[in-house]
């Protein structure tokens, strides 16, 4: 039985919640303005520096779809501040780091953070009224990408003006606030499916996701025909495959696949993963673009702090675009905004592939990649939560996160090496060709399209009928929530 809340409570629960979101983002962001510096800062070779972003996302990979599933089974409340504090815990060891291998065990706590942002939504569900569910979940859903395009200016001006560390220490203070906040003010979820937590699933599906995004992480490093890369992807498929027979044959599986399997969680889930893939492509290209030198004739020459002023105006509108998209979605389902959101984000795509001479045509293209955005990760979770019964929620909300994690994973490896193959030389320097940032801009807008051409593709929600579950959010006009 789920409870909600008095509306004034209802808005602080979100509230509180779509800021533990926003904290986890600006987690992931605050340590890019020292990525070129991180060999100098850690004593240590880049080759060796590069774990130190690599191994975030493989925590919160593992981590994203275990600590989804222990939720649903013992409290998504007692899981949330786990997992918020374990970002504490491993940004004050970040904080206290000096060379590679603390820094490496801090970010790889810090990436068992990853799982706030489904939890949140799931705790939504079962505490905010059905008539604010839609925005509520779309304000958190889109709390990533808002955090994500706050941060980068934020983190450039703390780098530039305080010692580095200083970026960790406001990392561990803004999730001790955020679970102070949690404790204080959103409730226990009274919907939990007790049961024995799947080790052996857990375990084999962390091998088979650690083994596929290392491949796709440092593939460009070690070669993408190298028999380390090749062997880890063959890891990948064969661990993948033993793991989904596991998964249906074991009566409390960690992930029902034939949950996931149905047409309309499947196809949001793929259409995640294209989402994914887009909105990293933004986060590549414009910042390199702004701070390449204004000599190359295609640079900007601005600082990162500048070029992350640029990006600040996009997590605006996303905060804007999130419970827009839920309000239209109200009338004419999520299935739709979707797919609005998908186009909005081709179109932003276009306009910077063909316009990307002056400062303020980025601000417009990020602007409207941000539109989209908001849309569309404003949609995935309704749709989800449409889709299976609400002791599943936050192991499905989980799955989508991660999917949308695995489609930025792949963009970075793509990005990567298109601008890391199409170059031209400055002097004793080589730096990406213009070509190069279009090719990656217009691949952005071909991945936007697919999303939306999947989305086309999701079923409507089946007629609620007695031992079915029904749906915990109005996701088209003709559903009604059920709670």
């Amino acid at each position: 039985m789920t409870t909600t809340a008095p509306a004034p409570r209802t808005n602080l629960i979100v509230a509180v919640l779509a800021l533990g979101g926003i904290a986890v983002s600006l987690m992931q962001t605050l340590i890019i303005p020292l990525i070129p510096e991180l060999p100098t800062l850690l004593h240590a070779a880049p080759s060796d520096a590069a774990w130190a972003i690599t191994a975030t996302l493989l925590a919160a990979a593992v981590a994203t779809p275990v600590v989804g599933r222990l939720g649903d089974m013992f409290g998504k409340r007692h899981l949330l501040l786990f997992s918020l504090g374990m970002m504490v815990v491993g940004s004050v060891v970040g904080a206290l780091s000096d060379s590679l291998t603390p820094m490496i065990v801090g970010r790889l706590l810090q990436g068992a953070a990853a799982g706030v942002i489904p939890l949140g939504i799931s705790l939504m569900r079962d505490t905010v009224p059905p008539e604010k569910l839609g925005s509520s979940t779309a304000l958190m859903s889109a709390s990533l990408g808002i955090g994500g395009a706050l941060g980068l200016p934020l983190s450039a001006l703390l780098a530039d003006n305080f010692n580095w560390h200083v970026l960790f220490w406001v990392s561990a203070g803004l999730g001790a606030v955020v679970a102070a906040l949690v404790v204080a003010i959103v409730p226990h979820s009274t919907v939990r499916t007790g049961g024995r937590f799947d080790f052996p699933g857990a375990v084999g599906l962390s091998v088979a996701l650690v083994s596929l995004l290392l491949a796709i992480s440092k593939g460009s490093d070690w070669g993408w025909t190298s028999g380390r890369t090749l062997g880890l992807f063959a890891v990948a498929v064969v661990v993948l495959a033993t793991w989904g027979w596991w998964e249906l044959r074991t009566r409390e599986p960690l992930v029902d696949l034939r949950i996931t399997a149905q047409p309309r969680l499947l196809l949001t889930n793929a259409s995640s993963i294209a989402i994914g893939f887009s909105m990293f492509s933004m986060s590549l290209v414009i910042p390199t673009l702004l701070q390449l030198p204004v000599v190359t004739g295609y640079g900007l020459g601005q600082s990162m702090l500048a070029a992350g002023l640029v990006m600040a105006p996009s997590g605006l509108v996303m905060l804007v675009a999130a419970p827009l998209a839920a309000t239209i979605a109200r009338a004419r389902g999520f299935k739709l905004t979707l797919i609005i959101g998908a186009l909005i984000v081709g179109l932003g795509y276009a306009f910077g592939a063909v316009f990307m001479d002056e400062i303020w045509q980025l601000v417009i293209s990020t602007c409207i990649i941000g539109a989209g955005i908001g849309f569309a990760y404003g949609s995935m979770p309704a749709l989800v939560m449409a889709s299976v019964p609400v002791t599943e929620t936050a192991a499905a909300n989980s799955l989508n996160t991660l999917m949308r994690s695995l489609g930025t994973s792949v963009a970075s490896a793509v990005g990567g090496a298109i601008l890391a193959n199409m170059t031209v030389a400055f002097g004793p320097a080589t730096v990406p060709s213009q070509t190069g940032f279009r090719v990656v801009l217009w691949i952005a807008v071909g991945a936007a399209v697919v999303a939306a051409a999947i989305a086309v593709f999701i079923p409507k929600p089946a007629a609620t009928a007695a031992g079915t579950p029904a749906p915990a959010v109005e996701d088209e006009p003709e559903v009604v929530a059920a709670h």
